[in-house]
């Protein structure tokens, strides 16, 4: 067990790390919209007429507790954060093969 680490985080201190989000809040929406244009990485994903039609879905998450193997939880936490919605991921995936081979 004292190979296992716990990652916290905190809504008081969010951002730690190396970004420099001094210079990032500094940022207008101008600097941001030339960054964009000049990433070819960065094409826009939806457009302002996507939007027009796009509902905001909640997903209808439940809070649980449940009993993994120890490889199991080794191998999901080794995939850094948001592991647990990997996890959930995987059983989703799971269901949806299932329910291919009934129909």
């Amino acid at each position: 067990m004292s190979e296992q680490r716990t990652v916290r985080r905190s809504l008081k201190n969010p951002r730690k790390g190396k970004t420099d989000w001094k210079r990032v809040d500094a940022l207008t929406d101008k600097d941001i919209e030339r960054a964009v244009a000049n990433d070819p990485d960065a094409a826009p994903l939806f457009d302002e007429e996507w939007f027009k039609d796009a509902e905001l879905v909640y997903p209808d998450k439940q809070m649980i507790s449940i009993r993994l193997d120890g490889d199991v939880l080794k191998h999901f936490r080794g995939t850094g954060p948001r592991w647990q919605t990997r996890i959930n991921s995987v059983l989703k995936a799971y269901i949806k093969a299932k329910d291919k081979k009934r129909a």
